[in-house]
Protein backbone atom coordinates (compact mmCIF):
# COMPACT_ATOMS: atom_id res chain seq x y z
CA UNK A 1 0.00 0.00 0.00
CA UNK A 2 1.11 3.58 -0.96
CA UNK A 3 -0.01 6.50 1.13
CA UNK A 4 0.48 10.37 0.03
CA UNK A 5 0.42 12.89 2.84
CA UNK A 6 -1.59 15.78 1.48
CA UNK A 7 -1.13 18.55 4.05
CA UNK A 8 -1.93 21.24 1.46
CA UNK A 9 1.40 22.11 0.33
CA UNK A 10 2.31 19.15 -1.85
CA UNK A 11 2.66 18.49 -5.60
CA UNK A 12 -0.36 15.65 -4.69
CA UNK A 13 -1.51 16.03 -8.89
CA UNK A 14 2.28 15.26 -10.23
CA UNK A 15 3.07 12.69 -7.88
CA UNK A 16 -0.86 10.84 -8.43
CA UNK A 17 0.26 10.63 -12.05
CA UNK A 18 3.89 9.13 -11.64
CA UNK A 19 2.37 6.15 -9.72
CA UNK A 20 -0.47 5.97 -11.79
CA UNK A 21 1.85 5.78 -14.39
CA UNK A 22 3.26 2.74 -12.68
CA UNK A 23 -0.11 1.22 -12.11
CA UNK A 24 0.12 1.49 -8.65
CA UNK A 25 -2.71 2.01 -6.30
CA UNK A 26 -2.19 5.02 -3.90
CA UNK A 27 -4.37 7.00 -1.49
CA UNK A 28 -4.41 10.26 -0.39
CA UNK A 29 -4.58 11.10 3.26
CA UNK A 30 -5.14 13.90 4.98
CA UNK A 31 -5.12 13.18 8.77
CA UNK A 32 -2.43 10.92 10.54
CA UNK A 33 -5.05 8.65 12.02
CA UNK A 34 -5.45 6.96 8.28
CA UNK A 35 -1.80 6.51 8.16
CA UNK A 36 -1.46 2.74 8.09
CA UNK A 37 1.25 0.46 9.70
CA UNK A 38 1.86 -1.25 6.57
CA UNK A 39 1.89 1.64 4.06
CA UNK A 40 4.73 3.36 2.29
CA UNK A 41 4.68 7.04 2.95
CA UNK A 42 5.15 9.67 0.08
CA UNK A 43 5.16 13.16 1.77
CA UNK A 44 5.67 15.31 -1.26
CA UNK A 45 6.10 19.26 -0.72
CA UNK A 46 6.11 22.85 -3.19
CA UNK A 47 5.24 26.05 -1.43
CA UNK A 48 6.69 27.55 1.69
CA UNK A 49 7.86 26.27 5.15
CA UNK A 50 6.30 28.05 6.96
CA UNK A 51 2.93 27.84 5.66
CA UNK A 52 3.82 24.31 5.20
CA UNK A 53 4.78 23.49 9.05
CA UNK A 54 1.26 25.39 9.83
CA UNK A 55 -0.40 23.60 7.73
CA UNK A 56 1.20 20.26 9.31
CA UNK A 57 0.35 21.47 12.37
CA UNK A 58 -3.37 22.22 12.09
CA UNK A 59 -3.67 18.77 10.53
CA UNK A 60 -1.94 16.92 13.68
CA UNK A 61 0.74 15.61 11.64
CA UNK A 62 3.95 17.11 13.46
CA UNK A 63 3.65 14.70 16.35
CA UNK A 64 2.84 11.88 14.14
CA UNK A 65 5.83 11.81 11.40
CA UNK A 66 8.65 11.89 13.54
CA UNK A 67 7.21 8.88 14.94
CA UNK A 68 6.74 6.44 11.44
CA UNK A 69 8.87 3.74 11.36
CA UNK A 70 7.32 2.85 7.78
CA UNK A 71 9.33 3.20 4.22
CA UNK A 72 9.22 7.23 4.07
CA UNK A 73 9.95 9.34 0.73
CA UNK A 74 10.36 13.21 1.47
CA UNK A 75 10.16 15.01 -1.63
CA UNK A 76 11.69 19.05 -1.83
CA UNK A 77 9.73 20.75 0.83
CA UNK A 78 9.16 17.44 2.04
CA UNK A 79 12.88 16.46 2.19
CA UNK A 80 13.63 20.41 3.99
CA UNK A 81 10.63 19.78 6.53
CA UNK A 82 12.94 16.81 8.01
CA UNK A 83 14.88 19.08 9.22
CA UNK A 84 15.53 20.86 12.46
CA UNK A 85 15.21 24.39 11.31
CA UNK A 86 14.60 25.78 7.60
CA UNK A 87 16.30 29.68 7.23
CA UNK A 88 12.99 29.59 4.79
CA UNK A 89 10.82 32.10 7.09
CA UNK A 90 12.95 30.95 10.33
CA UNK A 91 10.78 27.80 10.61
CA UNK A 92 11.02 25.40 13.28
CA UNK A 93 10.67 21.76 11.33
CA UNK A 94 10.00 18.05 12.36
CA UNK A 95 13.71 17.59 13.53
CA UNK A 96 13.78 13.78 12.02
CA UNK A 97 17.26 14.92 10.42
CA UNK A 98 19.57 16.76 12.43
CA UNK A 99 20.60 19.14 10.54
CA UNK A 100 18.83 22.50 9.06
CA UNK A 101 17.80 23.95 5.48
CA UNK A 102 20.34 26.59 4.42
CA UNK A 103 19.22 29.69 1.17
CA UNK A 104 21.46 29.44 -2.13
CA UNK A 105 24.28 32.13 -1.45
CA UNK A 106 22.82 35.43 -2.31
CA UNK A 107 25.04 35.70 -5.49
CA UNK A 108 23.08 32.87 -7.16
CA UNK A 109 19.99 33.39 -9.01
CA UNK A 110 16.95 31.38 -7.30
CA UNK A 111 14.62 29.50 -7.30
CA UNK A 112 16.99 27.00 -9.49
CA UNK A 113 14.52 25.76 -11.95
CA UNK A 114 15.28 22.72 -14.36
CA UNK A 115 17.52 19.62 -14.91
CA UNK A 116 20.62 18.93 -13.08
CA UNK A 117 23.03 16.58 -12.84
CA UNK A 118 22.62 13.67 -9.92
CA UNK A 119 26.45 12.21 -8.51
CA UNK A 120 26.03 9.14 -6.50
CA UNK A 121 27.91 9.17 -2.92
CA UNK A 122 27.56 5.99 -1.66
CA UNK A 123 25.91 2.39 -2.75
CA UNK A 124 22.20 2.42 -2.40
CA UNK A 125 19.19 0.55 -3.68
CA UNK A 126 17.52 3.59 -5.15
CA UNK A 127 19.80 4.33 -7.64
CA UNK A 128 20.60 0.68 -8.78
CA UNK A 129 20.79 1.58 -12.72
CA UNK A 130 20.72 4.45 -12.56
CA UNK A 131 24.22 5.99 -14.13
CA UNK A 132 25.59 8.41 -12.28
CA UNK A 133 25.59 11.76 -13.27
CA UNK A 134 21.99 11.18 -14.47
CA UNK A 135 19.84 14.63 -14.87
CA UNK A 136 17.21 14.93 -12.32
CA UNK A 137 14.46 17.56 -12.30
CA UNK A 138 15.22 20.53 -9.91
CA UNK A 139 13.08 23.64 -8.45
CA UNK A 140 14.69 24.78 -5.18
CA UNK A 141 16.11 27.73 -3.21
CA UNK A 142 17.09 26.24 -0.69
CA UNK A 143 19.18 23.16 0.47
CA UNK A 144 19.36 20.22 3.20
CA UNK A 145 22.83 20.73 5.34
CA UNK A 146 22.18 17.12 7.36
CA UNK A 147 24.81 17.50 10.52
CA UNK A 148 26.48 13.86 9.72
CA UNK A 149 27.46 14.01 6.24
CA UNK A 150 27.31 9.84 6.08
CA UNK A 151 23.30 10.16 5.39
CA UNK A 152 24.19 11.68 2.23
CA UNK A 153 23.71 9.26 -0.78
CA UNK A 154 24.24 11.99 -3.55
CA UNK A 155 24.99 15.63 -4.64
CA UNK A 156 24.24 18.01 -6.89
CA UNK A 157 25.58 21.00 -7.84
CA UNK A 158 24.13 24.54 -8.08
CA UNK A 159 27.32 27.27 -7.60
CA UNK A 160 27.81 24.67 -4.55
CA UNK A 161 27.73 21.51 -4.09
CA UNK A 162 24.23 20.33 -1.82
CA UNK A 163 22.42 17.10 -1.06
CA UNK A 164 20.51 16.35 -3.43
CA UNK A 165 19.01 12.71 -1.84
CA UNK A 166 19.57 11.32 2.30
CA UNK A 167 18.62 8.30 3.61
CA UNK A 168 18.32 7.66 7.21
CA UNK A 169 16.68 4.70 9.14
CA UNK A 170 13.39 3.94 7.41
CA UNK A 171 13.31 7.40 5.48
CA UNK A 172 14.95 8.48 1.90
CA UNK A 173 14.69 11.99 1.01
CA UNK A 174 15.31 13.61 -2.20
CA UNK A 175 15.77 17.36 -3.06
CA UNK A 176 14.65 16.42 -6.90
CA UNK A 177 11.50 16.07 -8.17
CA UNK A 178 11.56 11.91 -9.70
CA UNK A 179 7.84 12.61 -10.58
CA UNK A 180 9.43 15.13 -12.83
CA UNK A 181 12.05 13.71 -14.19
CA UNK A 182 11.41 11.64 -17.16
CA UNK A 183 12.77 7.92 -17.19
CA UNK A 184 15.45 8.40 -14.26
CA UNK A 185 12.46 9.54 -12.11
CA UNK A 186 10.98 6.41 -13.08
CA UNK A 187 13.79 4.51 -12.42
CA UNK A 188 13.81 5.96 -8.43
CA UNK A 189 10.27 5.37 -8.54
CA UNK A 190 10.15 1.41 -9.39
CA UNK A 191 13.01 1.17 -7.00
CA UNK A 192 11.71 2.17 -3.93
CA UNK A 193 8.12 1.13 -4.31
CA UNK A 194 8.39 -2.25 -5.06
Amino acid sequence: MIQVIDYGAGNLRSVSNALEKLDKDYQIIKRPEEISDSAKIIFPGVGAAGNAMEKLNERNFVEKIPKLRNPFLGICLGMQLLTCFSEENEATCLGIINGQTKIFPSSVKIPQIGWNRVKIEKDSFIFQGIPDDSYFYFVNSYYVVPKDESIISSISNYYIDFAASIEYKNITAVQFHPEKSSNAGVSFFKKWLF
